[in-house]
Formats: C-alpha cells, structure tokens, sequence
C-alpha cells in the first residue's frame, strides 16, 4: 500500500464583480477496493453552499452555490489516499475473452452499449486504417496483448505536448498532427478501442511522477476498457502503459467533455483567467 497526498489549486480572476453561477466539482478521487480516501478537504472562496451527489456515472459531484459577488474563485482541494493497486496484471481474462476478437455476452453488451457507440463513418475508416498498423484481422493475438500494444504505438508513434487550449482534439486531428496532450491521446485509444467492438471509457485523474513531485503539475487522462473477468482495467498512452499504483482516478464517462475538474459559468462583463496547480506527493 503506498500514501499520497493531492493538492489540487485553481483560481479564477475576473476583471470586474461578477455573480458566480452553480459550479460543479469533481475532484473526489473514486473509492474502491484499490483505492482508499484518509482524508478529504475542500476549499471554496468566497464563501459557497456545498451539496454533494453520486452522477449516472458514480463519480461523486459537490454543487458550489454562491451569493456574493466577487472577481476571484478560488476552488481547493487536499486529500491523502491509500493506494493498493501495486500489482496492476494481477487479474482473470474470463476464457471466452482472453484472445481477440470475442463478443461480449448479451447481458454485459446491454449495459456497456453506451461504451461501445461508434464514432462517425469517416473516423471509423481512418483508424481502422491506423489499428491495421498494430493489428491484422489474420493475426492471432491475446486481447491484453492488443490493447497494450495499441497503448504503445501511440507512445511510440505521437509527440506528446502540453495544451492550455480547452477542449480535445479529435482522433483525425491528433493523428494528422502527430501530437497531443494526454487527453488527446486518450481520446483517440479510446475511440479506436470502440472500432475494435470493446466498450472503453475516458478517465481523469492524477499522475505520480516521481520526479517532477515538487513541480506545478496537472490533471492527468487516461482509458479504461472492459475486459470480462478482469473488469475495467485502465491503459495510459501517454506512457504507454498499464495504469497501475502512480495512478489516482477521481471521475469516469462515456464523453471526454462531461468531466472537467470544475465547471460553471458567471454573469457579468469581465474577462476572465485561469491558473491551477496540482501536486502529487508520495507520504509513505
């Protein structure tokens, strides 16, 4: 089991008063048996009311309401969280799903479907094209083996790079490119993940990366696919890895845009700028 501590800091200035709007904030990280909160605090100025819920998704939501006008937000928050996913491998492909390609059973396809929705045809056609680079309909090959070697090639393969630029670039634009940032290349295994007929899902987070610990760093992005037997395991093309024990999820969904750390809106005319900081500390 190792200790990490997250501090995740934005604020928002505004060049004149404005009145916030309801502010949604996704910055609990996901609890589960591989994953434990210690402590968990959050801080909000100027001063708001707080409800929390669990989305369609069972990622955990707080609702920020204001009243006080204002020309900054600041929005923190510290956790510690005990991590037990050291042995990332250590799972069971169910035996009809350990090579590809395999179709999930009747009752998991009805509720992955929403996973599992195709992009367009002319994206369908480019990264079929692309996947043919890794993989070939006569190859025989164990499911995991694809997925990771897909994980790679976009390591291997793309540039990455950091992008203040709101938004995700879509699978053309990466590939025609030849860059990303890591919620780009998400995107596009994500995307092509679906054209290989498995439901898989976008993933923000947080990376440990040793060392860059003391630096101002970021949210992190990554995949998770279903794989039967071993449920959804999570694969990082920005590395080019398995998402093991460095890794902290805090929201999930079918949509890359629907689970932004903090979203909102003001009234009021004013401009307005971003800054955040994260930083991931190993405690034990």
């Amino acid at each position: 089991m190792q200790r990490f501590k997250i501090i995740h800091r934005t604020y928002y200035n505004y060049s004149n008063s404005v009145v916030l709007g309801a502010h949604n904030l996704l910055l609990r990280p996901r609890e589960n048996h591989e994953l434990r909160i210690e402590s968990f605090n959050l801080k909000v100025t100027p001063k708001a009311k707080i409800f929390w819920h669990i989305d369609v998704e069972d990622n955990s939501v707080a609702i920020a309401s204001f009243t006080e006008p204002t020309q900054q937000l600041l929005v923190e928050s510290e956790v510690v969280i005990q991590q037990y996913n050291e042995s990332p491998l250590n799972f069971i492909v169910a035996d009809y799903a350990i090579n590809y390609p395999f179709s999930y059973e009747d009752d998991d396809k009805y509720i992955l479907s929403a996973y599992m929705i195709l992009p367009d045809e002319q994206t369908r056609v480019l990264l079929n094209n692309w996947i043919f680079n890794v993989y070939k309909i006569s190859d025989q090959i164990q499911t995991y083996t694809l997925l990771q070697k897909l994980t790679s090639f976009i390591n291997k393969t793309l540039t990455y790079k950091i992008r203040e630029e709101p938004g995700v670039q879509t699978p053309s634009e990466t590939l025609n490119l030849g860059t990303g940032s890591c919620r780009d290349f998400a995107y596009l295994f994500m995307e092509a993940v679906k054209c290989l007929g498995l439901a898989s899902r976008f993933v923000s987070g947080y990376l440990y990366a040793p060392l860059m610990s003391s630096e101002v760093g970021s949210t992190h992005a990554w995949v998770e696919v279903y794989l039967p037997g071993g449920g959804w395991k999570g694969f990082d093309p920005t590395i080019g890895d398995i998402v093991g024990k460095d890794h902290i999820a805090v929201a999930v969904s079918r949509l890359p845009d629907n689970i932004s750390p903090i979203s909102g809106s003001f009234s009021g005319v004013s401009d307005s700028n971003l800054s955040v900081g994260v930083w991931v500390t190993l405690l034990s």
